[in-house]
């Protein structure tokens, strides 16, 4: 495998990535660049309650009373918070090298023997490099492995190599797939141990490190295959994911001070889409429904919702907040998110410009 697109240190950029970081700074101005940290800092977290590694603990809660519980890494255990779990439990940790179609193989293998594997890597190794392997290996025979993966979509800036802007569009279409996109450290930490009861493969997105807690003021609790309402509005209703329900929720509470009422209904489960939900909440009328996905506008979450919402005969005002179908560019993440429209700032324009 190349060196010059395979960085499996997490943080140290090379070859192509750095190629790309260096084109983005060098045709901005100086007063503009920023500290390489930005491009991995946490999201979200400046000024909120964190949490540190809910994953990595969340699972080591599981193990404390489970057996089955066994982790793998591919080379990632410090960039996945697997190394919380390796450190608590070496006997039932594996580290696999830089070898994820051989973890993912490894991974089935366990869960044939009984055991439920929790496999981490980035999200672009799980769903590019090793997606044929969790195909055949995993889906096909409907095995409990649990694939939980950092770096979903744009929260790193380090340029196509590491950015899985498109992870969602290549899992859905796989049977047999659970697909979950937690919010917060709340979401993460509920949803790794709701996962673990599913008996089925579930592929999860990671928010990693120092994870906000958010949801917790709203008396939040994960339920897989279930959206909900976290703050009800009249004027716009935010169906959102991920980060970008962090960001659809300061968004709401700006766009309120201008009069703009939104609500903003949580899907933290990708697949199986929580069809009931949104089709009554979408209903509701008067209300413009803008979709908002830490992922590429094609084969995310806008267009699961647009699709169930066309099949069931809800037609309403839609838009949706998305990357673009591109390869993005390297740099800062501040940078990033409003130059590709998922920052707050870059979310209330959109709405007032389509209100």
């Amino acid at each position: 495998m190349s060196s010059s697109i395979r960085t499996h240190s997490g943080d140290v950029p090379f070859g192509a990535a750095s190629r790309r970081i260096s084109k983005y700074t060098e045709r901005r101005a100086p007063t503009e660049r920023r500290a390489t940290s930005a491009m991995i800092a946490s999201l979200d977290a400046e000024g909120r309650d964190t949490v540190s590694a809910p994953f990595g603990n969340a699972l080591c809660d599981l193990a404390a009373t489970r057996d089955d519980i066994v982790g793998l890494s591919a080379d990632l255990s410090k960039y996945t918070d697997m190394h919380v779990f390796a450190e608590k439990y070496p006997d039932r940790f594996y580290q696999m090298g830089m070898a994820e179609q051989v973890m993912i193989s490894a991974a089935a293998g366990l869960a044939r023997e009984g055991f439920t594997p929790f496999a981490t890597t980035y999200a672009v190794f799980a769903s590019r490099r090793a997606y044929d392997f969790i195909c055949m290996a995993i889906a096909e025979e409907n095995l409990p492995v649990k694939i939980v993966c950092a770096l979903p979509g744009l929260t790193t800036g380090y340029g196509p190599s590491h950015q899985a802007t498109e992870d969602l569009a290549i899992f859905r279409g796989l049977p047999n797939l659970t697909i979950v996109d937690p919010c917060d450290a709340v979401d993460t930490a509920q949803a790794t141990h709701a996962i673990a009861d599913h008996n089925g493969p579930v592929y999860m997105r990671l928010p990693r490190g120092n994870v906000a807690n958010v949801l917790g003021d709203y008396g939040y609790e994960f339920k897989l295959g279930k959206a909900q309402m976290i703050h009800d509005g009249n004027d716009v209703l935010f169906i959102s994911t991920g980060l970008m329900t962090m960001r659809t929720l300061d968004a709401a509470k700006r766009l309120k001070a201008d009069g703009i009422d939104c609500a903003v209904l949580h899907c933290p489960t990708i697949k199986p889409l929580d069809v009931a939900t949104i089709k009554t909440e979408a209903a509701r009328k008067g209300r413009l429904v803008v979709t908002a996905e830490n992922h590429t506008i094609v084969g995310g979450l806008g267009e699961a919702v647009a699709a169930e919402l066309m099949r069931s005969g809800v037609f309403v005002p839609f838009k949706s907040i998305a990357l673009p179908d591109e390869f993005l560019d390297a740099g800062a993440l501040p940078t990033l998110h409003d130059q590709y429209g998922l920052s707050v700032d870059a979310v209330v324009a959109k709405i007032k410009s389509w209100m």
